[in-house]
Parts: C-alpha cells; sequence; structure tokens
C-alpha cells in the first residue's frame, strides 16, 4: 500500500570538521542527501529529525539548531507527493554512523568540493545530459538538496 504524502519533510546537516553527512539514497528520490524524511505525525519537525536521524544513519539528535525552512516543489514516492514544506536542521550528534539497510546504498563524509561535484552531475542529469539508469546508478545531489545547499551559500 503506498503511503499518502504529509506535504512535511525535515533534514539534518551534520558536521565533521568542513565535511557533511550524506546518504546515497537506495530509493526513489535517487540521489545524495543529508539524512532527511516525512513529518509522518510526530509532535513535531524536531522530534521527526530526530527519528529520521537515527533510522537513518544511526545517530542521536543532541542539539537541532534551524537553518532554513519553506516550501519547495519537490516529487517523492508517496502519492501525493508534489511538493513538500521543509524545515532544515544543523545538527551536532552523537553515536556511531550505519546507514539503514532498506534506504540507503552508502553513507559517508563529503568535503564541499565533492558535493560541489556532486551538483554538477545533477545539473547535467537536469539538463537530461545524463541518461535515468546512469543516474539511478552513479547520482548526483538529490536535486532539492541540490536547491537547499545553494540557497544556504554551502555549494
Amino acid at each position: 500500500m503506498t503511503k499518502i504524502c504529509d506535504h512535511t519533510s525535515v533534514g539534518m546537516i551534520v558536521r565533521s570538521g568542513e565535511r557533511i553527512l550524506l546518504i546515497e539514497r537506495g530509493k526513489e528520490p535517487y540521489g545524495f542527501a543529508v539524512p532527511a524524511g516525512h513529518v509522518d505525525g510526530d509532535a513535531s519537525f524536531e522530534i521527526a529529525a530526530a527519528r529520521e536521524l537515527k533510522e537513518e544513519v544511526g545517530l542521536d539528535a543532541k542539539d537541532l539548531k534551524l537553518a532554513i525552512q519553506g516550501r519547495k516543489e519537490n516529487k517523492c514516492r508517496r502519492e501525493d507527493g508534489a511538493w513538500h514544506f521543509w524545515k532544515i536542521y544543523e545538527v551536532e550528534a552523537d553515536g556511531q554512523i550505519k546507514g539503514c539497510e532498506d534506504e540507503t546504498k552508502q553513507v559517508g563524509w563529503y568535503t564541499i568540493d565533492q558535493i560541489k561535484e556532486l551538483a554538477r552531475r545533477t545539473e547535467k542529469y537536469l539538463n537530461k545530459e545524463v541518461s535515468e539508469e546512469d543516474w539511478q546508478n552513479a547520482p548526483g545531489l538529490e536535486p532539492i538538496m541540490r536547491d537547499w545547499f545553494t540557497e544556504l551559500k554551502i555549494i
């Protein structure tokens, strides 16, 4: 059964020095992204952020600071999932990184230069210079993450 989209999403930027934690999504929408997900009826965006961080990468959120928020047109695999109201947090976290086998292909720390390179691949994909099959095998940044990283002046 397909879930209905609740049109609310959270994303968590976790840093280690100059590097940012990214996952490669194992399901649509394909691409590299910060740990993220739907609020799904949690009492608050912050509770959803802590839950998603634990589910996707095994980390416990210690401190969440809102970095940016807003509505974005972005598709998800859920029914009626054409847009979301996002809250993106800067997060301090504890624990051992462990990617969720069901949700992630890989988890790692990426430099800003590596993230910029992933964003260039996204541009090529959006310009139809990269096929859907090639994108699924070797994606760039998930397009919505490219948008948020640009607005946050990370890239």
